[in-house]
């Protein structure tokens, strides 16, 4: 095949804005049961959680229109359903109640609401079988006051105060008597990946606890997430107490290491954004499931009674949400190649079966590959990223030129990114744009240590770790330096900004519902992030010159190259205020400024429309910066 010289930027392709918003289908949340598994599967088109069954080889919606599943609890939800004797429990979107819905063979009932407390918001539901009822954190607000608890639902709708007190609680497990309940909380101003505490009480016959013991975790140095019980009743949690998210087990009254794990330097478990993550299982005779986080990559083993392991499904670079049954392991994958999959693997053999997407919106010859590089940065310490070349099978650059880069600062901002196909990359790098996904100091999945890095640093540490990519990448000649942008989303944005105020010398930039003033931020977000802004920059009176320093709102004058904003209406973390105040000021300035509102979006773009048209603004906006216009 010819291919047609054309300056990189300005590839034609008919990878559109629209199929990659269609191909941004997720998956969430695998339980094994009924003679099967069950799924929470995200589509664009519609915006909806929708449950999925599959049983005997076949796969069928059991979620009827009208109905989403999504748990808003901590904004950020997770563990939006659970599987009963009867058939599943679930949080709807809409009204954040639990609903009942049952399962008979291929059918299943329209839904019935379990609770009617409008005040309320659910997540993290377990199914407690021995007393019929359903165990759940619980976000009550009322007009003063967020507070969050432990409660237990009964199948005949009478509600349990259970646990309350602390701030926040996650993660409530039962034994498989029924007779002990596990559970993690977190005291202000704590993220629940800098300091948690694992608890354990006795649930007596009434189904009250009996007094708790804290099992790790009361000094505050260190983050626990994940209890589970063995069959045989040991109890595990993940604790980075020695420098990593590993297994630990009960012993006593206390934690002990699972000696087989101890060597291991790398953590078992991103940042606990969601509930629910099952990123391990013990399994019985001392087996152990169990995913690794290693330089951006989620692996999957196997580990048998005597320490032999086995890496499952090599081909995928992220594997999570784990589930297990008497022949197979589950897991929602992601690779390079194909969109986010549920996968069954046979225990015995390892041969894997895609029961739900997979699909590969692109051949070989028009994909670009995650290439992982490090990179020195500040302090004589080494960061991380992913570059992604541009790849057309059509285009390719002019003589002698670079491509431009756009570089991709994740949300969180402790988070990270990951080597999956990503079809907004995929977007630009079928445009001739290289893309740099940075996982900067500050990012999970490296350790403790990496992870803390952003404490106090937010917005420096973050910003020299996409400078010094930029620079990395254009000493080994793979990008154009002199034309390279900038973006994020949330936590990501307030990067990209900075960035742009501390002029690196990128060419523009686009922050999607970015944080731009933290002050304000501070002031009217919800509970869980409320304390976040003290740990990643500081105690506003005491460090309020930092403040100061750190706000690109005040900076906006330090900000010379145009710069494009997206933003959701109903978005309850980033107010639309917040991002209209930036705006106005760079106007001011008589810096070039778009800017984009979303009536019906909130923390995060959901439906495929406003996904494709803020890509496709996105890209024309940097277009008409490299110098002219072209197609799309």
């Amino acid at each position: 095949m010819i291919k047609t010289e054309t300056p990189y930027g300005f590839w034609m392709s008919e990878w559109t804005a629209e199929k990659a918003a269609s191909a941004s289908r997720d998956f969430a949340e695998l339980r094994a049961g009924h003679g099967g598994l069950l799924w929470i599967q995200y589509d664009p088109a519609d915006a909806r959680c929708t449950l999925w069954y599959w049983r005997n080889g076949t796969t069928q919606c059991l979620t009827p229109t009208g109905f989403s599943l999504r748990s808003r609890v901590y904004e950020y939800g997770g563990g939006a359903f659970t599987l009963t004797d009867e058939g599943v429990a679930f949080v709807n979107e809409k009204d954040q109640q639990i609903y009942l819905q049952a399962i008979d063979g291929s059918s299943a009932s329209q839904p019935a609401a379990l609770t009617s407390r409008p005040q309320c918001r659910y997540g993290d539901l377990q199914y407690d079988r021995r007393r019929g009822a359903i165990l759940a954190v619980e976000e009550a607000h009322d007009e003063e006051d967020v507070r969050h608890r432990l409660v237990s639902v009964s199948l005949a709708g009478v509600h349990q105060m259970l646990v309350e007190g602390a701030d926040f609680y996650a993660s409530p497990t039962l034994d498989a008597t029924g007779e002990r309940l596990a559970w993690i909380q977190w005291q202000r101003p704590e993220q629940p990946w800098t300091a948690t505490s694992l608890w354990i009480a006795d649930v007596l016959t009434d189904g009250q606890l009996g007094p708790a013991v804290c099992m790790a975790g009361s000094d505050d140095s260190e983050s626990l997430q994940q209890p589970r019980f063995a069959s045989n009743g040991d109890l595990f949690c993940l604790t980075d107490r020695a420098g990593w998210w590993q297994p630990w087990r009960s012993q006593g009254d206390c934690l002990v290491p699972v000696e087989r794990f101890a060597r291991h330097r790398f953590d078992h478990a991103p940042a606990p954004w969601q509930l629910a993550t099952v990123s391990y299982v013990p399994l019985t005779g001392g087996a152990w499931l169990s995913t690794r986080l290693v330089e951006g990559y989620g692996l999957l083993f196997e580990h048998d009674p005597g320490g032999t392991e086995r890496q499952l499904a090599p081909a995928y670079s992220r594997c999570r949400q784990l589930a297990v049954d008497e022949h197979r392991y589950y897991c929602i994958a992601g690779a390079p190649d194909r969109m986010p999959a549920v996968l069954a693997i046979e225990r015995l053999t390892g041969e894997i079966a895609i029961l739900a997407g997979g699909e590969q919106p692109l051949p070989a010859e028009q994909l670009s590959c995650a290439q992982p590089f490090s990179f020195a940065t500040g302090q004589e310490e080494v960061a991380y990223a992913f570059f992604y070349p541009p790849r057309n099978a059509d285009c390719l650059g002019l003589p002698g030129e670079k491509p431009p880069l756009v570089v991709f600062m994740h949300g969180g901002p402790t988070s990270a990114s990951y080597p999956v196909f990503d079809p907004r990359i995929q977007y630009w790098t079928q445009r001739g744009f290289a893309v740099a996904d940075i996982n900067y100091r500050g990012s999970s999945g490296f350790g403790r240590a990496y992870r803390q890095r952003l404490r106090g640093e937010w917005g420096v540490v973050d910003v020299e770790d996409a400078c010094a990519a930029v620079q990395a990448l254009a000493v080994r000649g793979q990008i154009d330096s002199a034309r390279t942008f900038i973006r994020g989303s949330s936590a990501g944005g307030y990067s990209a900004l900075c960035a742009l105020a501390a002029d690196a010398g990128f060419t523009g930039g686009a922050s999607l519902y970015g944080v731009s003033d933290p002050m304000a931020l501070r002031r009217v977000t919800h509970k869980f992030e409320a304390d976040y802004l003290d740990w990643l920059i500081g105690d506003p009176e005491r460090d309020a010159q930092r403040y100061k320093e750190r706000t690109p709102l005040n900076n906006a004058a330090q900000i010379r190259v145009p710069v494009i904003f997206f933003q959701g209406a109903l978005d309850a973390v980033v107010l639309p205020e917040q991002t209209e105040s930036m705006v106005d000021a760079l106007r001011e300035q008589g810096v070039r400024v778009e800017y984009c509102l979303y009536p019906q979006e909130r923390h995060g773009f959901r439906q495929a429309a406003n996904l494709a048209d803020a890509l496709e603004r996105e890209c024309r906006f940097y277009m008409s910066l490299l110098g002219r216009t072209g197609g799309q």
